[in-house]
Formats: structure tokens, C-alpha cells, sequence
């Protein structure tokens, strides 16, 4: 595999996130250099920046190797969502352009035509964008880049079932937009809040991938 060096840490992020590189798995520049077909300055670099968002530790005598997050680091991830997307809606109703609102009405068309058809795995795709770009729609930089680390932890420790009632979790997208494209920061907060507490129930840890804690901790937590 061969790719542009500056997308390393993309790469490298993704197989984590999907189990190519297991949990605790050593990682060595040499071997990832010629996994994807680059020289080992960006790999260093990359597990550099994979290590300040989490996913990557470096032990003594041993190097760089996958991270093994505890049952307490993933609740904790749920809970930081429940309170930074909300933030990100409410300062994408006051920053919002009108690229981000054509986009995101044109994602919840998209997604409630999707759910309609019961077309699982296209839902998936079209949530993650309207979640991306609803962050972007924040206009701050720091919080979108939170938010999208967040979603990818999120992914790497939970397996997230679809909805029960896809077109009412739509219809919720709609409700967010129509409060954003209005500028109504209170109310784009309070249905994200609600819409994200309504989305705990969907998500399932991946018990086999993460490490037991000292103390046992279920996505419950998240909401105390």
C-alpha cells in the first residue's frame, strides 16, 4: 500500500480504529513505513500526533504500541460528547454559513429518504457527515477537532447499532438544522443534548477490545 506521506496518520488512525492494529499491538516505523509505502519520517511523525490524541503510547523498552483504553476512558468519551456537541451546535447557529446550511439540509433529505428505505448502511455514512459538518459549522477549529477525535475514539471502542425508528432520528437532524438555520443557539443546544442522550442506548463497548478497569463502568455513566 502506498500513499501520500502527509496522509499517514489518517491511515494509521484508521486501522486502528478497525482493528488492524490490535489493541497493545507494538507499532515499529520500520514495518509501518513499509505497510504503506513511505519513508519512516512521517510514520514518527504520525505516531507523534496519534500518541497526543490517545491512540498510540510509548512504553520503555518497547516503543510506540496501540493504546489500551480502560472501560472508564470509553464512558468518559460519551460523556465529553454530551457536552461539546451541544456546544458545537449552538455556535454553529451563530457562525453557520449558508455552504454549511445547504449541506446539512441537503444531508437530512438525504438521511430521512435513506431511512425511509431502511438503507442501514448509507444512514451510517450520511450521519457521520452531518455531524462533521455541523462541527465545522461551529466555526472554531480547536472544537471541531475535538469533536472529530471524539468520533473516532467513539468508533474504535463502541460498535453503534442504528436506530429503532430511523426517520424519527432524522426528523431529530432536522429539527437541530432548522434551529441553527434560524440562529436559535438555545434551542440547537437542547435538541443536540437530547439527541445525543437519546443515541446512548445504541452504543455497545467492544468488551473483547477494552481493557477492564479496577472499577467496572457502563455507558450509564455517561449520563451521571
Amino acid at each position: 500500500m502506498r500513499i501520500p506521506a502527509h496522509s499517514v496518520c489518517t491511515a494509521i488512525r484508521d486501522d486502528i480504529v478497525s482493528g488492524v492494529h490490535e489493541r497493545g499491538s507494538r507499532l515499529t516505523e520500520e514495518q509501518l513505513a513499509r505497510r504503506y509505502g513511505v519513508s519512516r519520517v512521517p510514520v514518527r511523525e504520525a505516531l507523534r500526533t496519534l500518541e497526543s490524541e490517545g491512540f498510540v503510547v510509548s512504553r520503555r523498552h518497547v516503543g510506540a504500541c496501540v493504546a489500551e483504553p480502560t472501560e472508564q476512558e470509553a464512558a468518559d468519551l460519551l460523556e465529553m460528547r454530551l457536552l461539546l456537541e451541544p456546544m458545537g451546535a449552538a455556535r454553529a447557529a451563530q457562525r453557520r454559513t449558508e455552504a454549511h446550511l445547504k449541506v446539512l439540509r441537503g444531508l437530512v433529505r438525504l438521511g430521512q429518504e435513506r431511512a425511509r428505505r431502511g438503507q442501514g448502511e448509507d444512514l451510517r455514512s450520511l450521519g457521520s457527515w452531518f455531524h462533521e459538518t455541523l462541527a465545522q459549522a461551529s466555526g472554531s477549529p480547536g472544537l471541531t477537532a475535538l469533536l472529530t477525535q471524539l468520533r473516532h475514539k467513539i468508533a474504535w471502542m463502541y460498535a453503534v447499532d442504528l436506530p429503532a425508528e430511523p426517520v424519527e432520528a432524522w426528523a431529530e437532524h432536522g429539527a437541530i438544522v432548522d434551529a441553527v438555520a434560524r440562529g436559535d443557539a438555545e434551542r440547537a443546544r437542547s435538541l443536540t443534548a437530547a439527541h445525543a442522550e437519546r443515541s446512548l442506548p445504541l452504543h455497545r463497548p467492544r468488551l473483547a477490545r477494552v481493557r477492564t478497569s479496577q472499577h467496572v463502568v457502563n455507558i450509564a455513566s455517561a449520563r451521571s
